[in-house]
């Protein structure tokens, strides 16, 4: 199921980015570089592992962990969670867990795009991307 996400990603639309990332509780300077970097997210699979790659002018990031198990990952804005994939009928779905906190990720292909839904407590923002 995660073969359909597999490839690069360019961002192309970001709605609501900038309140999510306030209510994560990120910067005033962090949330201005995030609200204007255009990363190239690539996903690809490592045997049974699924490989994210988020790519940009701000910072690199990779994560890699089998769907369902736990693992130990830094955000891009600096915080230290437990994460976890899952596949939800064709969606790709990470939570993350720090502080007795969650958000979550919902990644899922719309019309040939990659379309990310992130929540957390009650803001959502929507990140679309197109292949690279």
């Amino acid at each position: 199921m995660v073969d359909a996400f597999c490839g690069a990603w360019k961002l192309v639309d970001s709605q609501n980015f900038d309140e999510y990332m306030k209510a994560l509780g990120v910067g005033f300077a962090t949330r201005q570089v995030g609200n204007v970097t255009k990363p190239t997210v690539e996903i690809s699979q490592d045997g049974d592992k699924v490989v994210i790659k988020t790519l940009s002018t701000f910072r690199n990031t990779e994560i890699s962990s089998q769907l369902g198990e736990e693992f130990d990952e830094t955000t891009a804005d600096d915080r230290h969670v437990k994460s976890i994939f899952t596949m939800e009928g064709d969606k790709l779905v990470q939570v993350q867990r720090w502080d007795e906190k969650e958000t979550k990720f919902v990644r899922e292909i719309k019309d040939g795009k990659l379309v990310a839904t992130l929540t957390f407590e009650g803001v959502q923002a929507v990140r679309t991307y197109e292949k690279a």
